[in-house]
């Protein structure tokens, strides 16, 4: 199967670019006692924005897109300041931010899927490469933040998200479908599932081991007694005394 990479305008590419610096400073404003500084902002901006795409591309030992023009980060690292400078405005935004991020998820879902396929890569490896190009910035950020896995604890279905729309893409290529056409639709499934689970509250349960089953405490009730033997003349329920009828 022939595949080439889902691909779109430079122009949403580089928008998709400094939603992901604004979000880096959305974050690092969230961090205040931190005391993290500008250069910081600007670092945590690139890894939001960029680095689904750099280990993307790591992972498919291609060269990194992201590194070799040098629009995508130079618009990552501008968005950021202006986040930081901005961040009350944006911050009563953060429901269209969310819908954006969601959109931009699929967008980097769908060429990350794609390019692995278009590579030779299996569909359970191009299912994993394009889970990473949608959430490798988040990954990225909270290990540079020294943060844990945001995406591996209890939250609204970030992971999920991606590769329900990742799955969609390499299942519809598999039937032969466009890859534009199923770029589209990767995209509209990740949105859709990523909105739905943060506004109804959806996630995976909790981890935890199946209930044991627990032994008889000394003293339980015992078993009933035969109900052969409770039907006999003369012998109380119960009771492991037989008397013969009317000697009582």
């Amino acid at each position: 199967m022939s595949v080439t990479p889902f691909s779109v305008a430079l122009w949403i590419e580089l928008l998709a670019a400094g939603l992901g610096g604004l979000q880096g400073a959305l974050f690092a404003a969230g961090e205040r006692h931190r005391r993290i500084d500008v250069l910081g902002v600007i670092v945590i901006g690139l890894a939001v924005s960029l680095g689904g795409s750099l280990l993307r591309d790591i992972v498919l030992n291609q060269p990194p897109v992201v590194v070799w023009m040098n629009w995508y980060l130079l618009v990552a690292g501008a968005s950021a300041v202006l986040g930081m400078a901005l961040q009350p405005a944006f911050a009563r935004a953060d429901w269209l931010i969310t819908v954006l991020d969601a959109v931009v998820m699929g967008l980097f879902g769908a060429i990350g899927a794609s390019k692995a396929l278009s590579l030779g890569v299996g569909e359970a490896g191009a299912l994993v490469v394009g889970v990473i190009g949608a959430i490798g910035g988040g990954m990225l950020r909270d290990v540079i933040t020294n943060r844990p896995i945001s995406f591996l604890h209890v939250g609204t279905l970030y992971a999920v998200a991606a590769g329900a729309g990742a799955g969609t893409l390499i299942l519809l290529a598999e039937l032969g479908t466009p890859i534009a056409i199923a770029g589209l639709v990767c995209v509209v499934v990740t949105t859709s599932v990523r909105l739905a689970a943060v506004r109804f509250g959806w996630s995976f349960p909790e981890q935890r081991p199946l209930p044991a089953r627990r032994p008889k405490a000394p003293g339980s009730p015992r078993t009933p007694a035969d109900p052969a033997r409770r039907s006999r003349p003369g012998v109380a329920a119960g009771s492991d005394v037989f008397s013969e009828p009317g000697t009582d």
